[in-house]
């Protein structure tokens, strides 16, 4: 195993600047995250302020202890405790069996940031993941997908009976749930692992209430012994930490919200896709009424459903944030401050578009008188396996092209290759010919009658019509002569450029899980990752 350090050619303007650090883009953030003194300075920072750490440690306890976390987990949410240790954090939403590698990749980041500073600064430094327990859409993630025969399947566990309800209240069928796992195993390889990696998940999904438990149990066993602890942010008990955060929130809504909204338009002035919508009068908070989830606005006292399905006074709202705060929750704006409100964050990871859309969101940190943390990019990774690795070298394919671009291109201009000259130069040359041999029937056409002029062209555009159905023709025949070479295109291609993405947004790491056995992630991708501006390729 070895890893490659890869530049993947990128139009993505953000992440351009942003590594380099732009003083434009800086702007919108507290700290110059790639600074050699960056994490001191934040270490400092967390000084001057105080936490709940008792109460939040006593929660995590409870939550990790129902999805059987390891003991190293549990001595690092004793560390937490200590008024001098502070917390690497990122978060995700509860996919099936992890959701798209990119989960993966951003835990490892957290793991690796955490353990790095620890030795350097010498206190504690506890790896945190946030689970997007209170986050409402199923359908993102209700489902995994599969390589089957050189493509991708996408197998969804088929729901309907909570369409209502967060990810966290989302109850499991677990005859649904049963369902959906004998059909994900009958999609993978058998193998030396298959039966018992089948028979530790379907134990895992039996000893599951929700989603979010199934989450955490799943990810716990994969991530065993590395310390993660795992937090979820729509559980009742952490909405009972919350309830001042969402007081102080209610409170200075007004003095963030319109500054966020221009926020937004300056960073789109400058040129930077940030993913998502604000407007100046938004709530940033949802009101849970009657089994609805509705996004509140602020109108002068009263705060209403974006479409009336409810109205409150101020007082109200602060009312229901101190007695009921189970009635509230996050939207986008709000929940990273929720986050640093609990924890003390010493850097949060997030995926390229979190880490854009965090530049509006200064003005809400500014209101609360906190800063936000440094934020980094996680580390985005492509796994390489010796099968792909040999027909990449089979046919001169490039490891960062093939991710950059896919295949396509090299598929077509092998397959041109089989034949001397190509079929589609040939082609072009011999239209060349029919069309200046025939260019003196054309001219004598048109000179004798204009609509005998316009035959002539159609009967020219039919025998060249017809040579390029002798040219597809040739090339069909040439596919199916070469099937099995073009299938190897075919088998990167969905490998390193699935969709025309890159692997960790699609694949799960159920595939590699059981192919390579349990210990594949500790064996192949828990490493020193040295360049985060780069892509990683991890050859197995």
């Amino acid at each position: 195993m070895h890893i490659e350090h890869i530049t993947l050619n990128s139009s993505n303007k953000f992440l351009t600047d942003y590594f380099a650090q732009s003083k434009e883009l800086m702007q919108h953030y507290d700290y110059r995250p790639f600074d050699h003194n960056v994490f001191m300075q934040r270490v400092n920072d967390l000084k001057e302020r105080t936490f709940d750490r008792e109460n939040l440690a006593d929660v995590l306890e409870k939550l990790n202890n129902r999805w059987e976390a390891s003991e190293q987990t549990f001595e690092n949410i004793d560390r937490i405790r200590r008024p001098d240790s502070v917390v690497v954090i990122g978060g995700q939403q509860a996919g099936l069996l992890g959701g798209p590698l990119y989960t993966v990749h951003k835990i490892i980041s957290i793991l690796q940031l955490a353990q790095e500073q620890e030795a350097k600064l010498n206190i504690p430094v506890i790896p945190v993941f946030w689970i997007a327990g209170e986050d409402h859409d199923y359908d993102e993630v209700n489902h995994i997908y599969l390589p089957v025969e050189n493509e991708l399947q996408k197998l969804i566990w088929n729901d309907k009976s909570h369409e209502k309800a967060s990810v966290s209240n989302r109850e499991i069928n677990q005859v649904q749930g049963l369902n959906w796992l004998n059909t994900v195993f009958s999609k993978l390889e058998e193998t030396a692992f298959s039966k018992s990696l089948y028979n530790k998940i379907k134990d895992l999904l039996t000893q599951s209430n929700t989603m979010v438990d199934f989450f955490g149990r799943f990810m716990h066993e994969l991530f065993r012994e590395t310390g993660i602890v795992f937090v979820d942010s729509g559980d009742r008990l952490v909405r009972q930490l919350e309830k001042q955060h969402f007081q102080a929130l209610i409170e200075k809504q007004s003095t963030y919200s319109k500054e966020v909204f221009q926020s937004l338009q300056s960073m789109r002035i400058k040129g930077y896709n940030v993913s998502v919508e604000v407007e100046e009068d938004d709530g940033h908070l949802f009101y849970h009424y009657d089994n609805q989830r509705i996004l509140l606005k602020r109108d002068g006292q009263e705060w209403i459903g974006k479409n009336n399905e409810c109205r409150l006074s101020h007082e109200a709202l602060l009312e229901i944030a101190n007695n009921q705060p189970e009635l509230l929750s996050n939207n986008v704006v709000t929940r990273p401050v929720m986050q640093e409100m609990l924890f003390p964050t010493l850097a949060f990871f997030g995926g390229p578009s979190e880490v854009a859309y965090w530049s509006i969101l200064k003005p809400v940190f500014r209101a609360i008188e906190i800063k936000m943390p440094p934020v980094l990019p996680r580390f985005s990774i492509t796994i390489v396996e010796k099968k792909i690795k040999k027909a990449m070298e089979q046919y001169a394919i490039k490891t960062d092209e093939a991710i950059s671009g896919g295949v396509m291109t090299s598929k077509q201009n092998w397959l041109n290759s089989q034949l001397t000259p190509p079929v589609e130069l040939l082609t072009d040359q011999v239209k060349q010919m029919i069309t200046s041999a025939h260019k003196p029937l054309v001219d004598q056409a048109k000179g004798i009658k204009t609509d005998i002029g316009e035959y002539a062209e159609k009967n020219l555009q039919y025998i060249l019509d017809h040579v390029e159905q002798l040219s597809n023709r040739m090339n069909k025949e040439l596919q199916l002569k070469f099937q099995k070479e073009l299938a190897d295109f075919d088998k990167v291609l969905v490998h390193l450029r699935p969709e025309e993405g890159l692997q960790e947004r699609l694949w799960n790491v159920i595939y590699f899980l059981n192919k390579y056995g349990p210990d594949f992630l500790r064996n192949n991708l828990i490493q020193n990752y040295e360049d985060i501006q780069k892509h990683q390729a991890v050859y197995l």
